[in-house]
């Protein structure tokens, strides 16, 4: 678990900046998780109280895009701590994006939500088992948490590599599943979760650290390569027979 550290928050935001022209262009998997989630909470249409709906983490827009298609209703607050990603998406409108780190909880109109959202945020937040607890205390009775976050077990040649060219691997530390699952149950009736796997072909340490740039996801707590370490990284990566493979946790779940 990372320690607080106001610091990583503001180099992510400048990554995330640097990226935020090509992400959607560039953010396939992303795409398809946001459609995936947006899919399973279709049967929750109907059931869902009255009260805010919130993407939490949004970037571009593409989770919230899916739900809104897939249950209509109220459009979702856009939240999310780079001002640039949410430039990316002007078909909302200023009133429904709000620019807002995470990390300092959630805004107090969002207390007594219907429906909180998030993909592919919850791994650069401190403490992100703790994040769901607060979320999950956020929504209102029969309201709806949707989750979409990369977990440990991903990247496993990235860190083979790295340990295999005595180097640090600076991979970004992603949440443990379980520990998620476990805090979502104790508040939530679980009606989906889901530990999925995606693998994605292994072209090469350049081509895929170039992939994890191109959407601004390259921030990480450990220092970046010197040049030497980073060409050593590069001639021990596996061969293309070795996938890159994702670790995503799906989970679906209303409020008892």
């Amino acid at each position: 678990m990372r320690s607080p550290d106001p610091a990583f928050s503001t180099r992510v935001e400048r990554c995330f900046r640097g990226g935020a022209a090509t992400y959607q262009s560039n953010a396939s998997l992303q795409t398809a998780v946001a459609a995936r989630l947006a899919r399973l909470a279709r049967p929750l249409a109907s059931a869902l109280p009255p009260g805010p709906r919130a993407d939490l983490g949004a970037g571009s827009g593409l989770l919230a895009r899916a739900i809104e298609a897939q249950l209509g209703g109220p459009s979702l607050l856009r939240l999310d701590a780079c001002e640039a990603l949410l430039a990316q998406e002007s078909s909302p409108g200023p009133a429904l994006q709000r620019l807002w780190n995470l990390n300092a909880g959630l805004p107090e109109e969002l207390k007594g939500s219907s429906l909180l959202a998030s993909s592919f945020a919850l791994q650069w937040l401190e403490q992100p088992a703790q994040q769901v607890t607060r979320w999950c205390n956020a929504l209102r009775p029969d309201g709806a948490l949707l989750l979409a976050v990369p977990c440990r077990g991903s990247f496993r040649i990235w860190h083979q590599a790295a340990a295999a060219a005595g180097v640090p691997c600076t991979a970004l530390p992603l949440p443990d599943a379980a520990a998620l699952q476990q805090c979502a149950a104790s508040a939530l009736q679980l009606h989906h979760s889901q530990l999925l796997r995606f693998s994605r072909p292994n072209r090469g340490a350049r081509p895929f650290l170039h992939q994890i740039k191109a959407i601004g996801a390259q921030a990480s707590p450990a220092a970046r390569l010197q040049p030497g370490a980073l060409r050593q990284l590069i001639r021990h990566w596996p061969g293309p027979e070795h996938a890159i493979v994702w670790q995503v946790l799906v989970m679906v779940g209303q409020k008892r």
